[in-house]
């Protein structure tokens, strides 16, 4: 079921982001409206994304990122 879900959404991201371009090469009324949709979520997201990471600062100057480390490694020490 969590694999249909995923795959709907991912269906969804493709499909505004063929319209985002297509709506900027001039394409059809429904196409620019789905364009708008499409980038207004992603600014949405993007400015949650900066909140959340405003309030949940720590003082280390890694909230917010992907990875969990400060090293670029990812991951713990290698001996």
């Amino acid at each position: 079921m969590v694999v249909i879900a995923l795959t709907g959404v991912l269906l969804l991201t493709v499909g505004g982001c063929v319209c985002v371009v297509w709506a900027a090469r001039g394409g059809p009324r429904w196409v620019r409206g789905v364009a708008a949709v499409t980038l207004a979520i992603g600014r949405v997201l993007r400015d949650s994304n900066r909140r959340r990471g405003r309030l949940g600062s720590n003082g280390d100057g890694n909230s917010g990122t992907w990875g969990g480390g400060s090293d670029g490694g990812g991951g713990g020490s290698n001996g």
